[in-house]
């Protein structure tokens, strides 16, 4: 599934799409280069969520976790991390195992965790014109 949006107004339509597309899946990861809007999209997924805290990047925590009135929201953001040893040691494995919503910023480091045929994956791209391409596939 693919949109092109060109405005943060439209994000709230394409994190519909998004619980929609997800069916069961609970872990979704994100690529995308600082600054395209992947901790923007994910506070649109939140509030859709029903999270009422305030949403923000866990770049330095690690992990955020978010109460919402069904389960807990993880938010994951392992930009910071240097290895895999890192990411077990912050108990990453019970996280995308919860069976919860764990929503990963730059999961490239844990790949070899990840079981593809359980995640999202969303793609975001920032066009030339200051757009956002935006695109989601599970296998």
């Amino acid at each position: 599934m693919l949109f092109e949006i060109q405005s943060v107004q439209e994000l709230r339509r394409v994190a519909e799409e998004l619980l929609a597309f997800c069916d069961e899946r609970k872990v979704i990861i994100f690529i995308g280069e600082i600054g395209a809007g992947k901790t923007t999209l994910i506070t649109q997924i939140c509030a859709l969520l029903k999270v009422n805290e305030n949403i923000s990047s866990p770049t330095y925590s690690i992990v955020n976790e978010y109460e919402s009135p069904n389960a807990p929201v993880f938010h994951i953001d392992l930009y910071r991390l240097k290895n895999i040893e890192e990411a077990l040691g912050i108990g990453i494995e019970d996280y995308i195992y919860s069976g919860n919503y764990c929503f990963i910023e730059w999961p490239e480091l844990i790949e070899q965790l990840l079981d593809p045929s359980e995640l999202v994956t969303v793609k975001i791209e920032t066009l030339e014109d200051n757009s956002r391409k935006i695109e989601f596939l599970k296998e």
